[in-house]
């Protein structure tokens, strides 16, 4: 009889400790008993800004992750260290609620990820504004409300802040040019905003994906079809129609992981970089970087100031240098 309540007061000690344990974990970010960092990761229902959530939580973060669908949040709730929260980054009522509900965690916000987004197209002489709108709403005016509510809880934590941008930034193509110049507006906004808040110790970065596996392909072709932006009369109709007849899913491409990493060094990282270009593949690679020379040639050859070869490849080294400081 004895030895079954040593028994029993051990098991219960054991117990004890463990759910100890879990708490404790529950509790810290990385290790020691450090206070556990919060980030908030917009558009977390899916694809990127899903892998981001997931991973930064792994991480021992404890993840804000927005959505809008209930049956998203219901999902969101059940992974360890993620708090799912109702989050439309159109609605400023949404985006209030989710400040309130940061603040009663009682942990603060150390990190913001703007990953919400959307993807709109065709001939840009042809689509209505109201698709533009609607497009730079999401993935521009959203990003700066977003922001613009949580600064005073960065600022006070001393935190990062990183938008999921795109190569899109800096490629542009044929029916893309709406959804480009979006990203090529987060781009000055990255610059200017981490200018603006280096001086109250904030960090600011822009994560640029190539083509990884996510829902926006198809979710943009669901709604071109219904907006009927491929119309008769147009004057591309019938190439418009060969693109909306294209494969849309993005499901041959690689799952997000190498994205998921870059955000894990935007809050990890002593340093972390002002840009993340994450590709799958170097001919992503290879496009990008060719267009920013491109467009480095082009800015050089009409002007009254125009550098040598020399004197570009003196700059180009003098770049390099600084970014291994």
């Amino acid at each position: 009889m004895k030895s079954f309540v040593r028994w029993t007061s051990m098991a219960i000690v054991l117990l004890t400790l463990s759910a100890f344990g879990n708490f404790a974990s529950a509790d810290t970010a990385g290790s020691g008993s450090e206070k556990q960092k919060a980030i908030l990761v917009t558009g977390a229902s899916t694809g990127i800004g899903r892998k981001i959530a997931e991973v930064l939580a792994d991480k021992g973060f404890l993840v804000y992750a927005g959505a809008r669908k209930q049956s998203d949040l219901d999902d969101l709730n059940k992974i360890h260290n993620i708090k799912a929260i109702r989050l439309d980054v159109t609605d400023q009522a949404e985006i209030n609620a989710a400040v309130a509900t940061v603040k009663a965690g009682g942990l603060g916000l150390y990190g913001l990820v703007n990953n919400a987004g959307v993807f709109s197209g065709g001939p840009m002489i042809e689509v209505p504004v109201s698709e533009l709108q609607w497009l730079m709403d999401v993935n521009v005016y959203g990003v700066y409300r977003v922001t613009q509510a949580f600064a005073p809880m960065l600022i006070e934590s001393k935190g990062r802040i990183t938008t999921v941008g795109s190569i899109a930034g800096t490629l542009s193509g044929k029916y893309s040019g709406l959804y480009s110049m979006s990203k090529h507006a987060i781009e000055a906004y990255t610059d200017s905003l981490a200018k603006e808040l280096e001086m109250l110790d904030v960090q600011v970065s822009v994560i640029e994906p190539g083509n990884y596996d996510s829902k926006i392909g198809e979710s943009a072709r669901d709604r071109l079809l219904e907006k009927e932006i491929a119309k008769e009369h147009s004057y591309f109709a019938e190439d418009m129609k060969k693109w909306l007849d294209e494969p849309w899913s993005r499901s041959q491409y690689k799952e997000p992981d190498e994205v998921a990493e870059a955000a894990v060094d935007v809050f990890t990282s002593d340093k972390p970089l002002r840009r993340y270009m994450v590709v799958p593949e170097e001919r992503e690679a290879g496009w990008t970087i060719d267009k920013q020379i491109e467009e480095l040639v082009q800015l050089n050859q009409w002007q009254a100031y125009s550098y040598t070869r020399e004197q570009l490849i003196e700059k180009l080294d003098k770049a390099l240098a600084a970014q291994k400081k």
